[in-house]
């Protein structure tokens, strides 16, 4: 099969690698999509801890089953599946009181093993969720990510009538824009510095666009404020936009190693809530009925490319053109 492979921080390579054969409980999906996101890039650039190389990224992805291994029944072969990249070990201390997205034996696919940049991937049976016919291709490229959105606004208190201030109008803002609608927002600004963006994402819903939040004229600030950028300023910015008894919500992958600056006396004085979002918990066949019940994200998908094509799709989402880039590794492959 073709795979992209991951040999260093910064050394990537479309290469030939041997097909996949399913352990005891595993499954084999053929890819036909496979999401870019802001994690590929940590990955990518060395920032993720728990990443070893080499590796074959990609944990956005979907498919079909084309193989069943040891002591698997099902999905049967040739159903349609989205893979929940995430594998919890289930025995430790945080996957015991029900915190198996905080997993301290933390495993994932195209992450700590081989993802869905590749023609073929070997994934657990459990991991892997059945999808509705009727669901686009597209829209089942996205189920990941809005299992993702769809944890983070799990964990915040969705109050009807309150106002959002969103920093990033990429997908997962957007994702983040169309979530907090369905729970009663009363208003929903965004903050980009790409005006492309903000033209997409005034066309998507949003009710105001920024490349300053100063612009909204809030001087009380937001309800509620989502980072969805992982950038230091923008998260120091937002900090400082959340109102008395409002809510902070730290959604963005940020770098590890990197540090941000705030008031804790504004944090005690105001009773600002800071809370953080890991993934996905529970949230995946969630993220699924949503989009089957017509949740149209279809918009956010703006390129797919090729496998061969992979280092053309990195350059296109590092100079933020387009929305959400999948990446469709079977696309013209032989048979």
């Amino acid at each position: 099969m073709r795979a992209v492979v991951v040999s260093g921080p910064g050394q990537v390579t479309v290469a030939d690698m041997p097909d996949p054969t399913p352990e005891p409980g595993e499954l084999i999906v053929e890819v036909s999509s496979c999401g870019l996101c802001g994690t590929d890039m940590h990955l990518l650039g060395g920032e993720l801890p728990s990443a070893t190389y080499p590796l074959i990224p990609g944990h956005e992805l979907t498919g079909r089953v084309v193989a069943l291994g040891p002591g698997v029944t099902g999905p049967r072969v040739g159903t349609r599946v989205a893979v929940d990249p995430n594998m919890p070990c289930g025995a430790c201390h945080y996957c015991r009181i029900g915190r198996g997205n905080l997993c301290a034996d933390y495993r994932a696919v195209g992450v700590t093993q081989a993802g869905g940049f590749a023609e073929l991937v070997a994934v657990p049976a459990r991991c892997a969720y059945v999808l509705p016919d009727a669901l686009t291709d597209a829209a089942a490229g996205l189920v990941e990510p809005l299992s993702c959105a769809v944890h983070g606004l799990n964990r915040l208190s969705r109050r009807p009538g309150e106002h959002y201030l969103i920093y990033g109008a990429g997908t997962m803002g957007l994702m983040m824009s169309a979530l907090v609608r369905t729970a009663g927002a009363a208003s929903v600004s965004v903050v980009d510095l790409n005006e492309d963006r903000l033209t997409f994402a005034k066309s998507f819903g949003a009710d105001a666009v920024a490349a300053d939040a100063d612009a909204f004229d809030r001087p009380q600030g937001f309800e509620v404020v989502i980072d969805a950028t992982g950038v230091i300023a923008a998260i120091e910015d937002g900090l400082g936009r959340t109102r008395k008894g409002g809510t902070f919500l730290q959604f963005g992958v940020s770098d590890p190693a990197r540090r941000a600056s705030f008031s804790p006396f504004a944090v005690y004085n105001s009773e600002i809530d800071i809370i953080g979002s890991m993934a996905v918990h529970n949230s995946f066949q969630p993220a699924i009925d949503l989009l089957a019940s017509g949740l149209d994200l279809d918009p956010l998908v703006s390129d797919v490319f090729p496998l061969d094509g992979f280092d053309e799709a990195v350059a296109a989402f590092k100079a933020g053109t387009g929305r959400k880039i999948h990446v469709a590794p079977t696309e013209g492959a032989s048979a």
